[in-house]
């Protein structure tokens, strides 16, 4: 057990009656990327936020043994902030030792503008590497990635891609929501179906093709 970097242990959320998330286990293990797929609403995102420690679960617990990084769907930069002044400001709450250094090594990572816009009249595709930029800040082991490329033109993607798979390749782990079949078949070792928040199915990605069928009807 080792290898587990972060676990959630029968993690389910409840809003009053509604409930978003049945009783889950899932652990991330070292080397692995693990897909999550079904349709909207399914679940996928309460389970990445509660992983991330965004979303107190109201059962169930989520041990972590590695710092993760999130990117969530939703824009997690402040708007009125330039991309570097968002960086910059994000690794000092992490506590990084040069954070304009961070922010200069990542703007360069990403092709993110170095001015003085703010990041809410960025264009869309800029605003989500911005997100995926500030979730690298802490040296995670761990990346959560809530349809992290969504938005992006194919080299983007493959950018996103190429540094999800470095971190998995160095031992860490991935986690990355999707409606992408291509991404899951190129990237996940493993896949998590669900539906109206409950799993449906958990292998590997050769087995999932009948789920999202039934999952998706």
């Amino acid at each position: 057990m080792s290898n587990v970097l972060l676990r959630a242990a029968g993690v389910a959320r409840r809003y009053g009656e509604l409930e978003a998330l049945a009783p889950t286990d899932l652990e991330l293990r070292a080397g692995e990327t693990v897909a999550l797929v079904g349709p909207n609403g399914a679940g996928k995102s309460t389970l990445l936020a509660i992983l991330a420690g965004a979303l107190e679960p109201t059962a169930g617990r989520v041990e972590a043994y590695a710092p993760a990084g999130w990117v969530p769907q939703r824009p997690a930069h402040y708007a009125r902030l330039s991309a570097r002044e968002n960086l910059e400001l994000f690794a000092r709450l992490d506590g990084v030792a040069d954070p304009a250094a961070a922010a200069s090594r990542l703007l360069e990572r990403f092709s993110l503008p170095d001015g003085d816009k703010p990041s809410g009249e960025l264009s869309v595709g800029n605003r989500q590497r911005l997100d995926v930029a500030l979730s690298l800040l802490g040296d995670p082991r761990v990346l959560l990635l809530d349809e992290p490329t969504a938005s992006l033109d194919p080299g983007q993607r493959r950018r996103v891609w190429e540094i999800a798979d470095a971190l998995r390749g160095e031992g860490g782990a991935v986690c990355f929501a999707t409606q992408n079949v291509e991404e899951v078949g190129e990237h996940a070792d493993r896949v998590l179906v669900l539906q109206a928040g409950r799993v449906v199915y958990e292998g590997e990605p050769a087995g999932y093709a009948a789920a999202v069928e039934e999952a998706f009807r």
